[in-house]
């Protein structure tokens, strides 16, 4: 006998297909009716994340009315995909493909081609100082605190590394620095803060890449852990609209700080990560600005491979 395909079956299927192609309302739409919820459900169930969101706004949502566009609405986008079992970030991957912004002020990125480019060159710079692929090192904690300046510029970054090494021998690590477009890494100065010292720096002009030797004061063995503190002046580009952290492998905890000056303040910033140089950027979500210290962050519990970042639009 043939098989008798059920209402369930059918919104499944329409689930699956909003959730791969979207748009972000017709997959949050197929999301409710496949659980079956009226939506004073799925607001009681939002307060009991402590999240508040009307139940007008979420008719609106799902309508295509409105978008969810404050932290508390993208705080709400997160919990709705705890509460309809939707895969992490799903929707929030839509609504951050859907590439509309209403003020139109949308943050100008970095482009494949830009990712790619510094990522050849980074491996020819290595190859130049002489640095395995593999470092030695695996990272437990990274915290980067990015300055920008009166002028709306990238003016520096520190980074501080918490490192334990896997093999004997490990009294290096080589640090990247990846300057706004129009940089000029010949003008760019690395500072050694705490135990280490600046070694060979090499400099690529047209992508701005500068990559420099950080000389440990002892000869790591395995399992031996390290912390060490470094700073790259730069200050030489126009106007910066985000900064981006790559990586190939896995790590600890990493943690980025981005301050602007009192004087030069964008109008919003958030957060996002991106699979790959090829990937949509996902994970969108609003950070809102401290007043006393003009900053943003986002902390990352275990890095993982791919990039992370933070954006910002000006006036």
């Amino acid at each position: 006998m043939p098989h008798a395909t059920s209402h369930a079956d059918v919104a499944t299927v329409e689930l699956d297909s909003a959730l791969r192609g979207g748009p972000f309302h017709v997959a949050l739409r197929a999301a409710i009716a496949a659980r079956g919820l009226p939506l004073q459900r799925v607001q009681h169930h939002l307060s009991r994340h402590g999240v508040k969101v009307g139940v007008t706004s979420l008719s609106y949502w799902q309508q295509g009315a409105r978008r969810p566009q404050r932290p508390e609405s993208l705080r709400a986008v997160r919990a709705l995909e705890e509460i309809l079992h939707l895969p992490e970030e799903s929707l929030i991957r839509l609504l951050a493909e859907s590439g509309e912004d209403p003020a139109g002020r949308r943050s100008a990125g970095r482009s494949y081609r830009s990712l790619v480019e510094a990522t050849g060159v980074v491996e020819r710079l290595l190859d130049e100082l002489g640095a395995p692929r593999d470092s030695g090192l695996h990272t437990l904690g990274q915290h980067e605190r990015v300055r920008i300046g009166a002028r709306r510029e990238l003016a520096d970054r520190e980074a501080h590394h918490i490192v334990r090494a896997h093999r004997d021998g490990v009294d290096r690590f080589v640090a990247v620095h990846h300057g706004d477009p129009g940089s000029a890494p010949e003008r760019m100065t690395v500072h050694a803060l705490e135990n280490c010292l600046v070694g060979q720096v090499r400099r690529h002009q047209d992508t701005g890449v500068l990559a420099a030797e950080l000389l440990f004061d002892t000869r790591l063995r395995a399992g031996d852990t390290f912390l060490f503190r470094y700073a790259v002046e730069d200050g030489t580009a126009g106007v910066s609209h985000e900064y981006v952290r790559g990586t190939d492998s896995p790590g600890g905890q990493y943690a980025l700080q981005v301050s602007f000056d009192a004087g030069a303040l964008p109008v919003r910033c958030h957060r996002f990560t991106q699979h790959s140089a090829a990937a949509p950027r996902a994970g969108r979500q609003e950070l809102a600005l401290s007043g006393r210290h003009c900053s943003v962050h986002l902390v990352e519990p275990r890095m993982r491979s791919g990039y992370v970042g933070i954006a910002w639009d000006w006036e």
